[in-house]
């Protein structure tokens, strides 16, 4: 099962916070305010701070402080795009190259995310999904390829989660996943690529949900 450290918390917690307008863009997050709001200590604030400025949700000025990063729904769905373009060739080269070790840690992440969606968790959910999909970045045995995926998938969790929250969405979120063990395992390259690309893709309804997840920030 996923573990998830003190500062993943934060940063979650602050993701949310960001999207959902309570910190507006160009805004400067005091990291004492929040240590003091969140009752931790300043360290754990920092290193969240830390993860969501190379997500790019926040920028770091030298001397000045951190600042909420203005999200636009044209550069979310442009980075979705080519984050599903990645995660089809992962998917492709992990069928063809995935080892019996790995192809069992899928099937342990696979159960994780049922075990979370038959419990109604949808945050334990999100984390175990992340687990997912990890899986398959390595299962590509593509150095270069699993960190540019494993990037972009950080600088998209906030979204990725925030689609989570739709009716339905975590069901067919899980239907998906079962068909691209399906297709790994059989050694489909073509329909894991598919499949794993139209995943991920923000399209159909799926991208109303996003355009209301980020009205707020398109409206500050």
């Amino acid at each position: 099962m996923a573990k998830v450290s003190q500062a993943q918390r934060l940063r979650d917690l602050l993701e949310d916070a960001i999207v959902a307008g309570r910190f507006t863009p160009g805004e400067r997050l005091d990291p004492d305010a929040l240590a003091l709001e969140y009752a931790c200590s300043r360290t754990p604030i920092r290193e969240a701070i830390q993860q969501l400025a190379v997500s790019g949700m926040v920028q770091v000025v030298p001397k000045r402080g951190t600042f909420v990063t203005r999200l636009g729904v044209t550069q979310l769905v442009e980075r979705f795009e080519v984050m599903a373009e990645l995660e089809g060739l992962c998917g492709r080269l992990a069928a063809r190259r995935i080892s019996d070790e790995e192809l069992a840690a899928l099937h342990q992440a696979l159960y994780a995310c049922r075990a979370k969606a038959e419990q109604r968790d949808i945050n334990g959910y999100y984390y175990e999904n992340s687990v997912f999909h990890h899986c398959i970045y390595a299962a590509s045995h593509n150095p270069f390829l699993a960190q540019e995926a494993a990037r972009l998938h950080a600088l998209l969790q906030p979204y990725r989660r925030m689609q989570l929250q739709a009716r339905m969405r975590v069901e067919n979120s899980l239907a998906e996943h079962e068909a691209i063990v399906a297709a790994i395992e059989a050694g489909d390259g073509p329909r894991a690529e598919a499949l794993l690309r139209d995943h991920v893709l923000v399209q159909g309804e799926r991208f109303n949900d996003l355009v209301a997840s980020v009205r707020t920030l398109e409206m500050a």
